[in-house]
């Protein structure tokens, strides 16, 4: 058996591919839309990528591709300057297969693809539905061109679009299906609007704080919301249009010291409370640094919301009286340590027990398990 067909075994095997999909994964081979040029995570690389070409390293190269992990397909938006961000990838066969079973296509279906990226996942819609059912949609010309290829090498022809994935495609639709493989912070009401009534969105979805849920949205009638719940923790990269803000550099003085009321381990504590976190803290992201400027020389966990406010906590010794530094018109860690208190008081809720409810004007609510409980 060769190394694709035992990963399908596998997947199969393990309830994350069913019958209903298996035939168009066999049909689309996960090898034929990998680009010759890959990277894999490489902490002694100087962009943390390194660099594997098919010609070069072909044992290596089908590994990764066979294996059921994301294989990155683009660094940087394809900057060969850059400081080594993953800005393309192939996701991982066994995500792939979860967000089509949550799509839950029928035939007849018409499905927007939004993020086509190399190819694949439109590969399996066509084989499931047809060519003429699918459109894909995806801003990267480069990308686009190259999928597009690899699509006709084996026959298989979507309309496909160059375009922003955030205004949809109207003159395709109204779509059964809308699948994204792009996250959002908020999602689009072009989305809603061109999907029929009753019709599934299915979208990785976060915040700048926790990068972390799958949501499904059943669209409501004309002039109704839409809601929907998360049903798996995954993340993807970023819309373009919604990339959050970077971690600005602390300024100056910081304008309060104070010890930490909790160990800032437990603010990363696991998935589920990072997700919460991040959605009682609207704006702020975190990054992680070395603080060559403490006599210490101390890990720090540095934040902010892109509008001025910023913080940063210390790992060692995080309850000195010097620990923690703040500076804005919000306390940024101070709020971060609130969020997992209510984490804790609503008894550590399951990213799943999260929704969302989008209103005809486009205003996104997020609720605890039930739309009538709206997060402040």
């Amino acid at each position: 058996m060769d190394q694709y067909a035992q990963l399908l075994a596998d997947l199969t095997e393990a309830g994350a591919l069913g019958e209903e999909w298996r035939g168009a994964f066999e049909r689309a081979p996960r090898s034929a839309f990998i680009p010759d040029t890959v990277w894999t995570p490489d902490e002694d690389a100087p962009t943390g990528y390194r660099r594997i070409t098919k010609a070069d390293e072909p044992d290596a190269w089908w590994a990764l591709v066979n294996a059921d992990g994301v294989v990155v397909t683009q660094v940087d938006d394809g900057d060969e300057d850059g400081p080594g961000v993953a800005t393309s990838s192939a996701s991982m066969p066994s995500l792939v297969a979860s967000m089509l079973r949550h799509l839950d296509v029928a035939d007849g279906n018409t499905v927007l693809d939004i993020g086509t990226g190399t190819g694949w996942t439109s590969a399996l819609l066509c084989n499931r539905l047809g060519d003429g059912a699918v459109t894909t949609i995806e801003v990267d010309p480069e990308v686009a061109a190259a999928a597009g290829e690899r699509l006709a090498e084996i026959g298989l022809k979507p309309g496909r679009i160059v375009g922003d994935g955030l205004l949809g495609y109207p003159a395709g639709g109204p779509y059964d299906r809308i699948h994204s493989t792009a996250a959002v912070q908020r999602v689009p009401l072009a989305w809603i609007e061109q999907t029929r009534p009753g019709g599934i969105i299915v979208t990785p979805w976060g915040t700048p704080y926790a990068n972390a849920g799958l949501l499904r949205l059943e669209v409501g009638e004309s002039g109704k919301p839409t809601h929907g719940r998360f049903v798996d923790d995954v993340s993807f990269m970023w819309m373009r249009a919604q990339r959050p803000h970077a971690v600005s550099e602390p300024a100056g003085v910081p304008e309060h010291r104070g010890p930490s009321a909790m160990d800032p381990e437990l603010a990363l504590e696991d998935v589920n409370a990072a997700f919460a976190i991040g959605l009682r803290v609207p704006g702020v992201r975190y990054e992680h640094v070395w603080d060559e400027a403490d006599p210490s020389a101390t890990f720090r966990m540095r934040l902010s919301d892109g509008a001025g406010s910023r913080a940063s906590v210390r790992y060692a010794g995080w309850d000195a009286e010097d620990a923690v530094h703040q500076s804005g018109a919000r306390r940024l860690w101070d709020e971060v340590a609130g969020a997992r208190l209510w984490w804790l008081e609503e008894g550590k809720p399951d990213l799943r027990r999260f929704g969302v409810t989008i209103a005809p004007d486009g205003a996104q609510s997020v609720w605890l398990d039930a739309p009538g409980k709206v997060l402040p």
